[in-house]
């Protein structure tokens, strides 16, 4: 008999995926917006930069700056009246300095580490999240409700700010202005094609133009760092056959969870993204059986934030089938969400060799 989390109900060998569809309320959503594991202790100090990159270094005196000035921001914040009783005494707010920073740099030069740490090094109550978890935050939530849930946070943090979707991209202008008004401080991050670096890139002129409304909010921070094309992606171990992997996932015992990749791909589209991470409650490592490549954007971008809340939990993945490397078209590797792909082929390879 099956449980509703998609084990056997006997506490061994593997589960699935398919079957769970766990219903989160607010509390819950909100709490989560904190960095992955993977970050879960990271500071100013423990960030290395490159000698030979001396706008790392700079980088980690801005934010340490700016980590100071949210600080200074909540003290006088809490102390403030209320902006109806200032206009009625005809007493503006003083200025706290820039609301936002923007760490605007390539792939691998450490701007996650460096917004994680700004997030720990400022005190609660705050948030840290992904673009993609702030938008289905706001499709689970509603706009207004998410607006009042994040505007009674010091910082709000944003990895990996996407522009390839107008419309998050003016929802998430939206969302900051609202923030801004409010009181909140912000930190934002982007990443970079591997073959846009140098040319074309997405960049601060790019951030600012884009989220025009709220562009002036922000300080533009600048790392350099060793370009991503000349590292290029590595490739994934071969699949497995598919007796292998069961017999692996079965090994794996009751923290594993196998799902044959067709019937995962349908189960996803039922179950908001924004649930996903929850879905993965309990589980030490991931199997696909027969993994197919992907023709469907729809299909392909909720893979994507799958695989996103599979790398910040470090979940090991095991795949028999096609080949990871093959997962989406070069159609897609070329169009508008190829931001999205790369991003989710380097996770799921560099997964798949802790899992080899």
């Amino acid at each position: 008999m099956s449980t509703g989390d998609g084990s056997d109900g006997r506490g061994r060998g593997p589960g699935a995926l398919v079957g769970r569809s766990p219903q989160l309320g607010r509390d819950r959503l909100v709490a989560e917006l904190v960095p992955s594991p993977r970050f879960a202790d990271v500071s100013f100090a423990s960030y290395r930069p490159s000698p030979s990159e001396p706008s790392q270094a700079e980088a980690v005196t801005e934010l340490e700056r700016h980590a100071e000035r949210v600080q200074g921001a909540q003290g006088s914040r809490g102390e403030k009246e209320s902006g109806l009783r200032r206009l009625l005494r005809g007493r503006p707010a003083e200025p706290q300095g820039t609301p936002g920073v923007y760490l605007d740099g390539g792939f691998g030069v450490g701007k996650t580490h460096l917004l994680a740490a700004t997030w720990h090094a400022v005190p609660g109550p705050k948030a840290f999240g992904t673009f993609v978890e702030y938008t289905n935050l706001v499709g689970a939530l509603g706009f207004q409700e998410a607006v009042r849930a994040l505007s009674s946070m010091t910082l709000v943090a944003i990895d990996e700010f996407e522009l390839d979707d107008p419309g998050d991209t003016v929802l998430m202008a939206r969302l900051l202005r609202e923030l801004v008004d409010a009181g909140v401080r912000l930190a934002a991050t982007s990443n970079t094609l591997p073959d846009s670096l140098g040319e074309g890139r997405f960049a601060a002129d790019d951030f600012m133009r884009e989220i025009q409304a709220v562009g002036d909010n922000f300080e533009v921070v600048r790392i350099e760092g060793e370009d991503y094309r000349h590292r290029g992606l590595p490739d994934p171990p071969a699949p497995l056959a598919d007796d292998e992997l069961v017999a692996r996932a079965e090994r794996a015992g009751s923290g594993a969870v196998l799902d044959d990749f067709g019937a995962l791909t349908e189960h996803l589209a039922k179950v908001h993204p924004s649930r996903y991470g929850a879905m993965l409650d309990g589980v030490t490592h991931v199997f696909w059986r027969d993994l197919q490549p992907l023709t469907d954007q729809n299909v392909g971008l909720r893979t994507v934030v799958l695989a996103d809340r599979m790398y910040d939990r470090s979940l090991p993945l095991s795949v028999s089938g096609a080949s990871l490397a093959n997962l989406f078209t070069r159609e897609m590797l070329e169009g508008g969400y190829r931001k999205k792909y790369y991003r989710a082929l380097s996770r799921l390879t560099s997964l798949a060799r802790e899992g080899a």
